[in-house]
């Protein structure tokens, strides 16, 4: 991601709807792990937003963020942050209980290496929680302005997954009720849609957002997919993921 989009994520991320119920999703999915939080890699941090929430639920976690400007934004929030590619994480094998990949993968020319990488950094028993566009059929100038690779089917993301040597449990959409305003506002733009919006949109946004967290819409399609995946707990199935990363 370009450094101005990382600056204008950064003065959003606090108000913007995307961003606030991003952070919601990620703190309940932080609830549902239920486990003593331990060390936790925030991939692709940008300025740290999900990072302070892992930090806020207990988790010692580090904010990597291979540009300058979102690592130095991050480290003026006070977190632990540095500059790394996700393709060659600075940590060492299965040294990292939680890693969470929110809307990486998809700015990785190879999304497998870092997979790989990601899976080689955790602890036998380790998480994964993953969030990634969805669907190509959602391409827009949108995807072309934050520096997007792709979007991803359900298939795509668990073969990517699985074939890192990753154990994926969920797998389910998110961004339902709001993808048919979304689809259409991106046919008529030109740009990314990281703006600001007015204080009743927003607050609309939000509520519409929000309810998703009681409807059974994780099988519809949505704008984004969201994972959660361990690596193997057993020795067998640490040798043959080490064995498929050769």
């Amino acid at each position: 991601m370009e450094a101005t989009e990382i600056r204008k994520l950064a003065a959003l991320e606090d108000r913007h709807w995307w961003y606030a119920e991003r952070r919601s999703l990620l703190a309940s999915e932080l609830r549902r792990l239920r486990v003593t939080p331990g060390r936790a890699l925030d991939v692709g941090a940008a300025a740290g937003g999900n990072t302070r929430v892992l930090v806020g639920a207990g988790w010692r976690a580090l904010a990597l963020e291979y540009g300058a400007d979102g690592a130095a934004l991050a480290r003026e929030r006070g977190l632990a942050a540095v500059r790394g590619d996700a393709t060659r994480l600075p940590l060492a094998d299965a040294s990292t209980d939680l890693v969470v990949a929110y809307d990486v993968l998809e700015h990785l020319d190879d999304d497998l290496a870092a997979a790989h990488e990601i899976r080689r950094v955790l602890r036998p028993g380790g998480t994964l929680l993953v969030a990634v566009p969805a669907g190509m059929s959602n391409w827009s100038a949108h995807d072309e302005a934050v520096g997007h690779f792709r979007r991803y089917e359900r298939d795509t993301l668990r073969a990517l997954l699985e074939t890192a040597g990753l154990e994926v449990h969920e797998l389910r959409s998110w961004n339902v009720l709001l993808a048919p305003v979304a689809r259409w506002r991106r046919r008529a733009s030109t740009g990314s849609d990281l703006d600001d919006v007015g204080r009743v949109a927003n607050a609309g946004a939000r509520a519409v957002i929000s309810l998703e967290r009681g409807l059974p819409v994780g099988r519809l399609p949505g704008l984004s997919l969201l994972a959660t995946a361990t690596a193997p707990a057993t020795a067998r199935a640490t040798a043959a993921a080490a064995a498929s990363a050769r």
